[in-house]
């Protein structure tokens, strides 16, 4: 079997240096739409590097692309198809505000790894700290299809009771035909979000978006809608991936608020409305 797990639960962390720039949030940013309009002043504090804010989703590339998920996938005890990978959900901790540059240690580690049956689940762990101390916690969960059946541990179920009574806002936002091809220049170079051969042996018709670009754009959605544009009220942000998005589609994004937390849908407007993220919960002061 592929997946060993465990000699992939036994392994050693995998620490390293990371650094980034306000080049990297600034092409970050604009990865996951921001700058439309571009003279508004609340996109410029997304692209501006004299007014920049660090939208927290911008962890999940910060100095290496997509959280350990290609270089999880090269752990010991694991050894899979990249064609048989999907991103089945991401579960972001912010500690404290994230600045615009930096310097940090990463450390990655296969946390669990879970029997689905048809398919396997991998649990990627990467804690991220600088001299002063933690700053992000990343939980990327990745469905490795085919690769389940051992009769290994189930782990736990992510599905939330949906949301109560009528959205309090919904919100639409288009995603670009070249919107993939921006994004992954923020380091996840998965072929199947660019070409279209990989993406029909993986089973779709064309390319597809990053999850973690829908990710990243439902988060601003949020942050500008909600929480009047702070960055720094987000403390947490968990989501399941239940569809893809594909590139040149709108965004529906339903939320519905408390002082505490926003529970979010996202939906595939052009699909009739097809789930795209599902149990998503923002907690924010």
């Amino acid at each position: 079997m592929p997946i060993d797990a465990a000699a992939a639960l036994a392994a050693e962390p995998r620490t390293g240096e990371i650094s980034w720039t306000s080049k990297d949030v600034q092409l970050y940013h604009l990865g996951i739409g921001a700058g439309i309009p571009a003279t508004d002043p609340d996109e410029l504090r997304y692209t501006l590097e004299s007014r920049l804010h660090v939208l927290p989703s911008f962890a999940t590339v910060a100095g290496s692309g997509s959280p350990g998920v290609i270089s999880g996938l090269s752990m010991p005890g694991i050894e899979v198809d990249l064609a048989r990978v999907l991103h089945g959900g991401q579960s972001l901790v912010i500690h404290r505000p994230l600045p615009v540059a930096g310097t940090a240690t990463a450390t990655n580690r296969i946390a669990a790894v879970y029997d689905k049956g048809k398919a396997a689940v991998l649990v990627l762990r990467t804690e991220v700290a600088d001299a002063e101390g933690p700053l992000w916690t990343n939980d990327a969960q990745i469905f490795v299809r085919g690769e389940g059946g051992w009769g290994g541990d189930r782990g736990p179920s992510a599905r939330l009771e949906p949301p109560a009574g009528e959205p309090d806002r919904t919100v639409e936002r288009p995603v670009r035909e070249d919107q993939a091809l921006l994004y992954r220049l923020s380091g996840d170079w998965n072929p199947l979000h660019a070409d279209p051969e990989f993406a029909k042996v993986a089973g779709f018709e064309r390319p597809i978006l990053h999850g973690l670009c829908t990710y990243g754009i439902t988060l601003k959605a949020v942050v500008d809608t909600l929480l009047g544009g702070d960055v720094t009220r987000v403390r947490s942000y968990d989501t399941r991936f239940a569809g893809v998005v594909y590139p040149g589609e709108t965004l529906r994004i339903r939320m519905w608020h408390t002082p505490e937390s926003t529970r979010v849908a996202v939906s595939a407007v052009e699909r009739d409305d097809a789930p795209v993220l599902a149990d998503t919960i923002v907690e924010h002061a």
